[in-house]
């Protein structure tokens, strides 16, 4: 004969069962980094929610929680850009003590891929096509165009520094696409050309 047991009632101080998060304070971060990535393989055309999720190994969800709408993710990861390789360009430019030795790294920032990376410039390329069709990207932009001239008129003009920040930027995609691209000789010699200062005769 079955015979019905009453059940157990919980302890009235139990604790609910405990849920387990992952601890993951970098996620947002590793998120800004995984779209630049995404952007430098697919396009900013190319880009999307999913592949920046899989890229970033977070769950697609996430994506809406620290983010907006992928514009506003876009934003932020080209204004990372801009910040992370405007410090790089600062940092050159402070080391050097003299303006021959500024000159000189006006041309690494140039010639040098350990600055001007293949990647880097994939993704300025895509930021000033962006920026052409979303106005909000223009200030990111603006800011580091500024950063920029601030670092060279540590040792030029603001006329001269405008004329340098420009150089940089053209030449670099020359250079990234030139058959035959300009040598460090002939790089040196356009920035001489533009600050008037000669290198030392050897």
């Amino acid at each position: 004969m079955y015979i019905s047991r009453p059940k157990a009632n919980p302890p009235r101080n139990a604790e609910p069962p405990a849920v387990t998060r992952r601890h993951d304070p970098d996620r947002r971060a590793r998120i800004l980094r995984a779209a630049l990535d995404t952007i430098a393989e697919h396009g900013v055309t190319g880009t999307t929610h999913r592949r920046i999720a899989a890229a970033a190994d977070v769950p697609l969800g996430s994506m809406t929680y620290h983010f907006a709408s992928l514009d506003d993710l876009l934003t932020e990861a080209f204004t990372l850009l801009a910040d992370t390789v405007s410090a790089r360009f600062t940092e050159r430019l402070a080391v050097a003590g003299t303006r021959v030795e500024a000159c000189e790294a006006v041309v690494d920032l140039i010639v040098d891929e350990s600055w001007a990376t293949p990647r880097n410039l994939l993704l300025s390329y895509e930021l000033y096509a962006y920026a052409a069709r979303v106005p909000a990207l223009r200030s990111v932009m603006q800011g580091w165009m500024g950063k920029s001239r601030a670092a060279l008129e540590q040792h030029f003009s603001p006329g001269t520094a405008r004329a340098l920040d420009a150089m940089i930027e053209g030449l670099s995609i020359h250079r990234s696409v030139d058959r035959e691209p300009a040598s460090r000789a002939e790089v040196r010699a356009i920035v001489t050309r533009l600050t008037g200062d000669a290198p030392p005769l050897p």
